[in-house]
């Protein structure tokens, strides 16, 4: 079994405030290096459970930011790790490379999400993204990436809005650890490191025994974006193929989500009000 694993940074157990996963400003730099020490040993659990389960081989792409954030020296030397950028991929870099199954760690809820810490889909410039008419965030849009290539997502580890998030888009039978409660989205109560690592290494093992159902949008496929300025909307639009359809409002259509994929990168990177 080969076993893919995205790992972002605000759903790590611990972590309530942007700040904490800030790795440019140099004031966070103390907080920023604790908590990507955090957010590797939880990739660390869920490379453990993914062998537990018969993985063979086992890829980690390192999904936050500038994707520079896990520690090489200290992830476990079963995993190869795909980091850096800018990635065609971005957060799902690597799963057209013939998986079984995917985790998504340290995940967070959509933009607009209440009470979920940090939300957001992709960038603050994002107000709401929808596919087919349908409100997404990371988990939707690297999801149906996934599904493109056949693999399914087996497991997402975060709060709880990301948690409901994933039983309401990926069905039951997804599984969902949990490890801290948000109260706002720069508050959350959380259980310590370690228990949120046995979690997730339990979780990957249980669900990597069970099968899953990769998830697709069916075909054509309309994004729609709503930024949070019209001058992000201005850049945007000129992403060719795509449709000024609102004041702050770029739409784009077509029947392969690779393409309309490519679209979502373009349209939130030009994005900008420089």
């Amino acid at each position: 079994m080969r076993v893919y694993i995205s790992v972002d940074m605000e759903g790590v157990a611990g972590v309530a405030h942007e700040d904490q996963t800030d790795p440019i400003d140099p004031r966070h730099a103390g907080d920023y290096n604790r908590f990507r020490r955090l957010m590797t040993s939880e990739a660390n659990a869920a490379i453990a459970g993914a062998l537990e389960a018969g993985a063979k081989a086992v890829l980690v792409n390192d999904s936050h930011w500038l994707m520079r954030n896990l520690l090489a020296e200290e992830l476990n030397p079963v995993a190869e790790l795909l980091s850096g950028g800018p990635k065609r991929l971005s957060m799902v870099e690597g799963i057209d490379g013939g998986f079984d199954a995917a985790m998504f760690i340290g995940y967070h809820a959509r933009a607009g999400t209440r009470n979920a810490t940090i939300d957001h889909t992709y960038t603050s410039r994002v107000y709401e993204a929808r596919l087919n008419g349908k409100p997404v965030g990371e988990l939707a849009l690297n999801a149906a990436m996934a599904g493109v290539h056949g693999v399914a997502v087996a497991l997402v580890s975060g709060d709880q809005a990301l948690a409901a998030e994933a039983k309401a888009l990926l069905g039951p039978g997804v599984e969902t650890v949990v490890v801290k409660e948000a109260v706002g989205r720069f508050a959350a109560r959380s259980v310590a490191p370690t228990v949120a690592c046995e979690r997730i290494r339990s979780g990957a093992a249980a669900a990597l025994k069970r099968k899953h159902v990769a998830f697709t949008f069916n075909a054509p496929i309309r994004l729609e974006v709503d930024f949070v300025l019209s001058q992000m909307a201005d850049m945007a639009e000129l992403v060719p193929g795509s449709n000024r359809t609102g004041g702050r409002t770029v739409s784009y259509a077509g029947d392969d989500y690779r393409e309309v994929f490519r679209a979502w990168r373009a349209m939130y990177n030009l994005a900008s009000i420089d």
